[in-house]
């Protein structure tokens, strides 16, 4: 695997958002949202004494960063695929696995950017209080894990589709499914509990959230970036044998 391709990848696509509207309805949205959430808080009453971002990291900010993902992955590789372009790649001295790591760490580079503009936040949080920086970094730490994860099923989809609306639409419900796993545990029986919590980003986001950052947290989204990355990967090797 060559850095060089997937860096190629990466500013080609990375490139491509700000030549858009795309990036800017992403980011501006975003941070409509995110500090709607956070300054409602911290202006209602008693918001000033709690100096906290937890409801920032609590709140609808992750859900919709969840949605946002397969906003900004469903063109990634299903557009190449409709247009015809994805099949230039095979001519080109480039892995399939290079192809969906680059297009991966672009659509993570514009989340990141829009990520980065919250750090007003925890400075405004520190001007009225003294917060406890634990949670905070855990809180930010456990967004870009579960935002790299929620990513990465979103290239997932992108790679099984030509159209970038499906891509969008199953990206989607893969996303939302991961992340109200948790809310639908009661209703499954005693001995599956266990396995569907884990699966569950929430169970892991918030024991990050506290600021505890657990090995077996991290590991759960890492594996789960990598298992799809590799399917996205092999999706596009299959095209080369249909193709065959």
């Amino acid at each position: 695997m060559r850095c060089k391709n997937i860096w190629t990848v990466f500013k080609k696509d990375f490139r491509s958002y700000f030549n858009s509207p795309i990036a800017y309805i992403v980011i501006v949205a975003y941070l409509l949202i995110a500090g709607f959430l956070f300054f409602n808080q911290l202006l209602a009453p008693g918001g000033m004494q709690e100096a906290s971002l937890r409801p920032f990291f609590s709140g609808l900010s992750r859900f919709f960063l969840i949605i946002f993902s397969p906003a900004i992955t469903m063109r990634l590789i299903a557009e190449e695929k409709g247009s015809g372009t994805i099949e230039l790649l095979s001519t080109l001295p480039i892995s399939d696995l290079e192809v969906v790591l680059g297009k991966f760490c672009a659509a993570m580079g514009l989340v990141l950017v829009a990520l980065a503009l919250t750090f007003t936040y925890p400075l405004t949080v520190e001007a009225v209080g003294s917060p406890d920086w634990g949670p905070i970094i855990g809180g930010y730490v456990g967004l870009v894990l579960m935002i790299g994860a929620s990513v990465a099923l979103g290239v997932m989809a992108s790679s099984w589709v030509s159209s970038q609306i499906a891509a969008f639409i199953i990206g989607f419900f893969l996303c939302l499914a991961f992340f109200l796993l948790h809310m639908v545990l009661p209703f499954f029986h005693e001995s599956a509990v266990k396995l569907l919590e884990y699966i569950s980003f929430d169970y892991h986001f918030q024991s990050i959230e506290r600021g505890v950052i657990d090995s077996r947290n991290i590991l759960y989204y890492l594996s789960l970036i990598a298992f799809c990355l590799f399917v996205a990967a092999e999706s596009l090797q299959r095209r080369k044998w249909a193709s065959g």
